[in-house]
């Protein structure tokens, strides 16, 4: 997951619809349908609904005991994240991930399985070793892994330290004419704060129970933040560091090293997070936003050591050996898609997906984020093929890369497939991606497909155990699910939450009308030490709450593919009226003047 996944609020679903990232070069779909009405009617989804659910109780038995008998989740994931490893999108390691995918849900009787180019992503890339030490005053290793998209070193390179908070403006003037060689410790150390609470967790029952209420006011509801002053800061920093990089560039820099960040309750200590936040630039894996000087990220207990012998002028020297490798300037990303076919004659033509994201960071082998999500969803479409269903409606598995980049791959098929907004470009991943881009002020317009889709089911929160789900604020589904989950009070799946959740691939759909919905899941160690951290190995995954993960989503799947009617959706959105809806009552206080 490309942010964190704490409950968010529904503003993170407006930006997703900012961009449907779709390469210009590649092939276009069929055009969206003519924009859809003021107040649509859809009547297929819309419509009545029944009182009670039809629950099959002997389903339900049989989904429990193919899991909890003959389940291949652990198989499934030793074999993508031993066998294969991180999943950087462009990289080689992503191809064979699609690959591998494609053919393992072909072997275990899937149909139709293929990848599907959603657009570029920018620069292939791949790390092939990494290693630093320091060789005086003192010698030592240095843990650390290479910032992704990093250029490599001509082999071993040596340099003495130079420390660089980059505070402000002035310190790269003082600097200025001495770089040559030097390798550069750009950012301020941080302090390593003592763990004083568990890294682990899992819901209790009133946390659980919170989740059922009203989600946490909006911002603006409270008192004012200074979104202003917080862009303004961001801006500051960006244009320090671009000017450290001209710099560092032009007077021959032999590498740059950066702190990893910290992790929550301060459990980032003894770990490298290698992520987004470890690039120098934002969007690094664009051609025109390369950084040319190798780069990598440090444990934080070592980066501090050597800037505080910097700081008291003691001259370090460090051997450092990055060694990456760039496969194209104009990688594409593609999505693994198969699926189990509808056989009602009347329903089959209208779909029920599953899935998560396949792509990953680096420094470890993308094991909780989200391999698990991926190989959840591929034994729960396993579980429901070994028991030989007849599924009315057709049951599609969809596992996504780009998800680290900004929903890039889900952005892109439901672009191609469902809907965009009118006069809208698709721009490259990246390129214009991402949350934090302008809020559509265009209708929505949607294809044919959009019609026939049911429901998005996502799993993107580590290992942890399915505890519910949230309605992502469709309010008549939840006493649908309510249903669902009563004869899984024992799997410790007990709540409906009407809260909106983000930083996934659901966003993609929700964002255009369609039903998405991500599952609520026990944190364990998650935020603390495994996110995008080089612990997230098969070590932090639990078998247990996989196959119990596996069971719900199969259930979800097929008491949704088996409705005599598809699930309500929520009012269709118009994302081109919410500037006029957010503006402020003009005049609203008594005597106010301009």
């Amino acid at each position: 997951m490309f942010a964190k996944k704490h409950v968010r609020s529904a503003i993170a679903a407006a930006m997703v619809m900012a961009c449907g990232v779709i390469s210009a070069q590649q092939k276009k779909p069929d055009a969206p349908a003519a924009t859809a009405p003021a107040a649509p009617v859809h009547h297929h989804a819309n419509g009545a609904q029944p009182a009670v659910e039809k629950i099959d109780y002997d389903m339900y038995a049989r989904i429990r005991a193919e899991g909890l008998t003959h389940g291949k989740v652990m198989d499934f994931g030793y074999a993508l994240m031993d066998g294969i490893g991180p999943r950087l999108t462009g990289s080689p390691n992503m191809a064979k991930a699609n690959a591998w995918t494609r053919d393992t849900l072909t072997k275990i009787g899937l149909e139709n399985a293929h990848l599907e180019d959603w657009g570029e992503i920018g620069m292939g890339w791949q790390q092939i070793n990494t290693w630093a030490r320091m060789v005086g005053p003192d010698t030592a290793p240095l843990w650390m892994q290479a910032a992704p998209w990093s250029p490599a070193t001509a082999g071993p390179v040596s340099g003495e330290v130079v420390y660089v908070p980059l505070n402000d403006a002035s310190e790269l003037d003082r600097l200025k004419g001495t770089l040559k060689g030097k390798i550069i410790l750009l950012g301020a150390m941080r302090p390593t704060p003592d763990i004083t609470e568990p890294l682990f967790h899992r819901y209790t029952d009133e946390e659980l129970k919170d989740m059922e209420g009203p989600q946490t006011p909006r911002a603006g509801a409270g008192p004012a933040v200074n979104f202003a002053q917080l862009a303004a800061d961001r801006a500051r920093l960006a244009q320090l560091r671009t000017a450290a990089l001209k710099m560092m560039k032009e007077e021959g820099v032999a590498a740059i090293i950066t702190p990893t960040r910290d992790g929550g309750l301060g459990g980032g200590t003894g770990i490298i997070f290698d992520d987004n936040g470890a690039n120098i630039v934002r969007n690094a894996q664009l051609k025109e936003n390369a950084v040319t000087i190798p780069n990598g990220v440090m444990m934080i207990e070592h980066y501090n050591r050597l800037a505080r012998m910097a700081s008291a002028h003691v001259p370090v020297t460090v051997e450092v050996n990055i060694e990456t490798k760039f496969t194209g300037d104009h990688e594409h990303g593609f999505d693994t898609v198969a699926e189990i076919p509808g056989t009602d004659p009347t329903l089959k033509d209208q779909v029920v997906a599953v899935g998560g994201h396949l792509d990953s960071w680096i420094s470890g082998t993308g094991a909780t984020d989200n391999g698990a999500g991926s190989i959840m969803a591929m034994e729960a479409v396993r579980i429901l093929k070994a028991l030989n269903v007849k599924p009315k409606r057709t049951i599609r598995i969809i596992l996504w890369s780009g998800e680290e980049e900004g929903l890039c791959g889900s952005r892109g098929y439901v672009f191609q497939h469902y809907g965009a907004q009118e006069s809208q470009p698709a721009p490259v991943c990246g390129g214009a991606g991402g949350f934090g881009t302008p809020a559509p002020t265009t209708p929505l317009k949607v294809t044919k497909e959009w019609d026939k889709f049911d429901a998005y089911y996502n799993l993107d929160n580590g290992t942890g155990k399915v505890r519910g789900v949230f309605t992502q604020g469709n309010y008549a589904i939840a006493p649908i699910f309510a249903q669902w989950i009563a004869p899984l009070a024992d799997l410790g799946v007990t709540t409906i939450s009407n809260r909106n959740t983000g930083g996934t691939d659901h966003l993609s759909f929700d964002a255009v009308g369609l039903p998405g919905f991500q599952f609520i899941q026990d944190p364990m160690d998650y935020e603390t030490r495994v996110h995008h951290s080089d612990m997230d190995t098969m070590d932090r995954m639990h078998q247990a709450d996989l196959e119990q993960g596996a069971i719900v989503e199969a259930i979800f799947l097929w008491n949704t593919s088996q409705r005599e009617v598809m699930m309500p959706r929520k009012p269709f959105p118009h994302p081109e009226d919410e500037k006029k809806l957010a503006e402020p009552i003009p005049g609203l206080y008594p005597g106010a003047v301009k």
